[in-house]
């Protein structure tokens, strides 16, 4: 099926043309990022890992980079001798590598999933190991590398049921990329089930844990969380309600919540941060619709008055530390088939969670979290209102769940050293320990 497969990448790539030399004219920057993409990398980068071992860590987007970064981390702490480099696919998991990995010797985009590109890219890195996060399957990639004789680690390896479908369908193409992969350490036992249904040989598959629960989590003071509220107007209100990464068609369903809410808690006070921040105004405009003042958390030079309910979070990066804001959470992407969003960050600050129905890509987070009462499902704004109303009302009820969100992040901590741990067995069989 190689040749089917590069048949059609080639038709793809060939029908991208346009696209890319129009980039490449407009976009500043553009042709330096595209450049590593096709195996020809920065002489700085090059000079960075000159003599040196390196370790070859791909992690796509921004949740991969996310459950990237302790490892990362801990690998330079087993590994001082060794380079780090860190490829993505998209350019927000490229902007949070910078953010958040800001001491590996690289970040690249990458390289197109072409053999003469790839090879170009392994011979120049000639990686000890290359560690694949989360489920990251490139055909000619994986092929050339075992060919190469690189060994290859899945690393907090994920599959949802929904790719698990998928890739059912072409079992037999993936049995053979993963036949290529020496290595495979699983977020949970279910995943571990589903590599092995797909055809990973069983005496390969462990189950390390999830090391997004290893994840140094914003945390904040109690006198910066004072700051906070009162930059924005929310002192001295009761329930501040933080609803994060809403998605086309969620915020309707939080906005005639909160109104209810409304008539019950008239401080009631509302921060929405949407998916996509381009969508801030036309969600100021919607809540206008519900008769709600709202203002942009970009556009705000004062606190909110009195008259001013809901602040939207337009900004990049703040997510994280806001959610400490909140006495009640809800995470978004749950109530459209999204799959939802990363629970474990709310969780992280000790605060009840609410999500909608569709949680499907965190299966086995949001399991463990419902099995102690810390996170509660609704399926309409009808329950939503009933849930927030009752934390709301019972403040015993909302301190236990924050507390049950806390002991599950504690008790599941360990993931990332068991990771490396696997990785350091296997550059011992390989003889590449460096």
């Amino acid at each position: 099926m190689y040749w089917i497969y590069n048949i059609l990448l080639l038709i793809y790539w060939i029908g991208l043309v346009p696209v890319l030399l129009y980039r490449i004219v407009v976009k500043e920057g553009f042709y330096e990022r595209l450049k590593p993409s096709m195996g020809f990398m920065a002489p700085a980068l090059q000079e960075r890992i000159a003599g040196r071992p390196v370790i070859w860590v791909h992690a796509a987007s921004v949740g991969e980079i996310v459950a990237a970064s302790p490892i990362v981390k801990d690998i330079q702490r087993e590994f001082p001798q060794v380079a780090v480099v860190v490829s993505v696919v998209t350019n927000v998991g490229y902007g949070m590598a910078e953010r958040i990995l800001q001491d590996v010797e690289g970040i690249i985009f990458f390289p197109l999933d072409r053999p003469f590109f790839v090879r170009r890219a392994l011979h120049l890195f000639n990686p000890l190991a290359i560690l694949l996060v989360e489920t990251e399957l490139w055909p000619n990639f994986l092929r050339i590398a075992k060919k190469e004789q690189i060994p290859v680690m899945m690393v907090n390896g994920r599959i949802s049921e929904r790719s698990h479908k998928r890739y059912m369908r072409i079992q037999s193409f993936v049995k053979g990329m993963l036949g290529s992969i020496d290595r495979f350490c699983m977020q949970s036992n279910i995943a571990a089930e589903y590599i092995t249904d797909l055809g990973a040989h069983p005496s390969q598959v462990t189950v390390t844990g999830n090391t997004k629960y290893d994840q140094t989590y914003a945390t904040v003071t109690e006198a910066e969380k004072e700051e906070l509220l009162s930059q924005f107007g929310f002192s001295g209100h009761f329930p501040i309600i933080v609803v994060g990464s809403t998605h086309k068609g969620e915020e309707e369903i939080i906005l005639q919540a909160f109104t209810g809410l409304l008539q019950q808690y008239p401080k009631a006070r509302l921060l929405l941060a949407p998916r996509q921040i381009v969508r801030a105004e036309e969600i100021v405009t919607m809540c206008e619709s519900y008769g709600l003042q709202a203002v942009r958390r970009s556009t705000m030079d004062r606190p909110t008055d009195e008259a001013t309910p809901v602040v939207i979070l337009d900004t990049i990066g703040e997510l994280g530390r806001l959610y400490a804001l909140g006495d009640i959470i809800f995470v978004g992407g749950s109530f459209v088939p999204v799959g939802g969003h990363n629970i474990l960050e709310p969780a992280a600050h000790g605060k009840p969670i609410v999500v909608g129905p569709h949680m499907f890509n965190f299966t086995e987070i949001y399991q463990l979290l419902s099995d102690r009462g810390a996170c509660r499902m609704v399926h309409s704004a009808e329950e939503l209102q009933a849930e927030w109303t009752l934390l709301s009302e019972q403040e015993e009820v909302r301190t236990e769940r924050g507390a049950h969100c806390l002991d599950v992040v504690v008790e599941n901590q360990g993931a990332t050293r068991r990771n490396v741990q696997e990785l350091r067995q296997l550059l011992e069989t390989y003889n590449r320990l460096p």
